[in-house]
């Protein structure tokens, strides 16, 4: 592991996103948690400021040694739905919370990382943990510790210097970090050794810390395309509808999409289009219970046909419904739809 390390639908917006006629919709649960109820009803202490009463964010400081793993930590907060600031200079997190306090509860736990990278601005830490302190602010310090021999082995497998360590070594940067960490540690909430984890044990570790008893979410993207425009680069998984008769050689279904009812329902007439979204959907649940195992957080899925215009945008429509209706928090793409 190294440093560097994504409900039935209530309702449906559509808008363009991007440099060319991507045409993007969205199943969002109405009732979903905006995290309201996470920061606690409290004065901030500082009415100077001009908050007197505010819900204060919950916070989380992640720090530790470089290579332990520091990045994951962050990464497997943000898919948890926690706002992340990395390399936050400490003296601007008391900032960071009033202004997250201001924001009526649309930021409700923020996570801020804090390394050697920040040099001379670490020695400001202490004095704003005395100053959340005073505020009433709830935060948890997460120390992300390692080896020696684990951080040397990983810094020497991305043939990168340690930042500390100079004209020296690598060791030498470490136990310079050590020596300057060492008391961070001993105030720190949660020490997690990842010298023998990887990167799904550490974000399980994490889970098992932050995410509470709902099982992690996981988001969809379900992308429409054209093979003649060229596979998209980012999916993680292609279906082609392309054994499927084109509903292009139909003059009067020609000039409509997907989208129209009368193309939708040609295209699921015909034989294979019913059974092939239903054992899809089926190997997408068997995929995603392994996903969320494995800590991944976001799948695209393409569907392609020839133009992306009317195979692949009614089977992506039906098959993002499927998912919004088993939980699955999905984004539909239509990548080349008006493209010709």
């Amino acid at each position: 592991m190294t440093e560097h390390d994504e409900h039935p639908t209530a309702q449906r917006d559509q808008a363009h996103s991007g440099t060319g006629d991507d045409v993007v919709r969205q199943d969002t649960d109405a009732g979903r948690d905006t995290g309201q109820d996470n920061g606690a009803q409290v004065s901030t202490g500082s009415e100077t400021a001009g908050v007197p009463e505010a819900a204060i964010p919950e916070l989380v400081i992640i720090s530790g040694m470089s290579g332990a793993g520091r990045s994951t930590a962050a990464k497997c907060l943000e898919d948890l739905g926690w706002f992340v600031v990395d390399n936050l200079p400490p003296a601007l997190i008391p900032t960071m919370v009033e202004l997250g306090a201001r924001s009526q509860g649309n930021v409700a736990r923020i996570a801020v990382v804090v390394d050697v990278r920040g040099r001379r601005f670490f020695d400001n830490l202490r004095e704003s943990l005395a100053d959340l302190d005073t505020r009433g602010v709830t935060r948890r310090i997460v120390f992300l510790e390692s080896s020696d021999e684990a951080l040397v082995r990983r810094f020497e497998s991305v043939r990168r210097p340690h930042p500390l360590q100079g004209d020296g070594r690598i060791v030498d940067g470490i136990a310079a970090e050590r020596e300057l960490l060492r008391e961070l540690r001993g105030d720190a909430d949660l020490v997690i050794d990842t010298s023998s984890l990887n990167v799904h044990e550490l974000r399980a570790k994490m889970d098992a810390q932050f995410a509470g008893e709902e099982e992690p979410e996981l988001r969809a993207t379900v992308m429409s395309f054209g093979f003649k425009y060229g596979l998209p680069v980012d999916a993680d998984l292609v279906a082609d509808m392309r054994f499927l008769p084109n509903p292009h050689w139909v003059p009067e279904l020609r000039p409509y999409t997907g989208l129209n009812e009368e193309v939708a329902g040609y295209v699921f007439n015909q034989p294979g289009a019913k059974d092939f979204l239903d054992r899809y959907a089926e190997l997408l649940r068997l995929i995603a219970a392994g996903y969320r195992r494995e800590g991944k957080r976001y799948v695209t899925i393409a569907i392609g046909c020839t133009g992306g215009k009317h195979r692949s945008v009614a089977m992506s429509e039906k098959l993002a419904a499927r998912l919004a209706a088993e939980g699955v928090e999905t984004v539909v793409v239509h990548r080349d739809m008006g493209r010709e």
